[in-house]
C-alpha cells in the first residue's frame, strides 16, 4: 500500500477518523467536495486555504486506497444529517 504523509488518524480528532495533517479536515469532506460534488481540487483550496494541493490529492488518494473505510464514514455522516 502507499504511504500517505499527509493523512493521520488521530485520537480525539474527528473521532479517529482520517484527517489531513495538523488540520480538522476529514478525508471524507475532501471526498464529498471534489469526487461527488465536483469541486475542483484548486476550487477546494479557495474553501480551505490552509490545505495544500498535495494535501488533497494525497486525501483522495488516501481514498482509492481505503474506499470501503471512506465510504462508511460518508454514509455515516450522511445518515447523521438526515436525523438531524
Amino acid at each position: 500500500k502507499a504511504q500517505h504523509p499527509y493523512i493521520v488518524s488521530q485520537r480525539g480528532v474527528q473521532g479517529g477518523e482520517p484527517t489531513v495533517r495538523g488540520t480538522r479536515v476529514p478525508v471524507r469532506s475532501i471526498v464529498q467536495y471534489v469526487l461527488r460534488e465536483g469541486m475542483t481540487p484548486e476550487g477546494l483550496l479557495k474553501e480551505f486555504p490552509h490545505l495544500s494541493l498535495a494535501a488533497v490529492y494525497d486525501a483522495l488518494s488516501f481514498y482509492y486506497d481505503h474506499r470501503p473505510q471512506v465510504d462508511k464514514l460518508l454514509r455515516e455522516q450522511t445518515e447523521e444529517a438526515w436525523r438531524r
